[in-house]
């Protein structure tokens, strides 16, 4: 047998990690009957530039019950436009929503006009979400105005501070981690987290599905684009590349990472560079706020070394 090296022992957890329904033939269904309004997460934008920014949705009629599509692809239309009432359209799609990625809808929108405003909307089966509004990046700013989140434990308290951002009238919200906490409930909190500390895509699926039903944190991601990473209570609490406190075996830790990440993509306003394989998924990237401010987004978890 050859010596089990670094790069052996990833290539081969990476390739034995399967996630979701992957592999299961999907349905495509034309013409969608959703057993309630399947946009209930919201919609959200981010990573912008000058000529674009990225529109998220998901379809969810029972967010907290596996989504409630099944094993069905569906599609999506998409629109952008000028105005809030979704009346002077300036692009229009299509899009794919498939059970592999949680029937999650990522549109990398391009070949838009520097520094505007604009509104999307998403429709499916004859439902339509709400109006989300976003910007693209100036090329020429004299100014720049973002607020800066990270820690939002669900259980700890109420995300109110994001109402505060949306009466600044921000260019973005710079999201710096911890986007979910892992933890089990606690009884005695301010409210609870439901069901126990998430291991599986689909537990950690419910987790991010309950703290985007919070009405403060959707209306924010509908209100501008976001700039996010991750920490490590999107996985678990102080890991450090495979290494855990809780879990010595990595490759099921591994496993756990991957399926941590993958919820992670599906929920989050993120282009299709940083879709995750395995368990890798590349956070770090750069933004440039015309010639005012370069912004480098960095991962501190998944490429450092062990806690001594």
């Amino acid at each position: 047998m050859p010596h089990p090296t670094r790069r052996r022992f990833i290539t081969a957890i990476s390739a034995g990690i399967g996630l979701g329904i992957a592999g299961c033939r999907a349905t495509l269904v034309t013409e969608p009957r959703f057993s309630d309004y399947p946009f209930k997460l919201g919609v959200a934008s981010g990573e912008p530039s000058t000529d674009g920014f990225v529109i998220w949705t998901k379809l969810a009629p029972k967010p907290m019950s596996g989504g409630g599509i099944g094993n069905n692809s569906i599609p999506v239309q998409w629109q952008i436009a000028l105005d809030e009432r979704m009346q002077s359209i300036v692009q229009q799609g299509e899009e794919l929503a498939t059970p592999d990625w949680g029937h999650s809808v990522h549109v990398e929108v391009a070949g838009l006009k520097p520094g505007q405003e604009y509104w999307y909307q998403f429709q499916s089966g004859g439902e339509s979400s709400p109006v989300g509004r976003t910007i693209t990046f100036p090329s020429d700013p004299s100014g720049l105005r973002f607020a800066v989140a990270s820690c939002q434990n669900y259980e700890l308290g109420y995300f109110g501070a994001y109402q505060h951002m949306l009466n600044d009238r921000l260019d973005f919200i710079l999201f710096l981690g911890d986007y979910i906490y892992e933890d089990m409930k606690k009884e005695g909190y301010i409210r609870l987290h439901e069901g126990g500390e998430p291991e599986t895509l689909k537990q950690y699926r419910q987790r991010y599905a309950q703290y985007r039903l919070e009405p403060d944190l959707r209306q924010a991601h509908a209100a501008m684009p976001w700039l996010v990473t991750a920490d490590d209570h999107e996985v678990d609490n102080d890991y450090a590349d495979l290494n855990n406190y809780g879990e010595v075996d990595k490759i099921k830790f591994a496993r756990r990472r991957a399926a941590a990440y993958q919820a992670f993509y599906e929920f989050m306003p993120l282009r299709r560079a940083q879709r995750p394989v395995g368990h890798a998924m590349q956070l770090y990237r750069g933004f440039e706020f015309g010639g005012l401010a370069s912004m480098s987004i960095t991962d501190m978890r998944q490429y450092r070394d062990n806690q001594p």
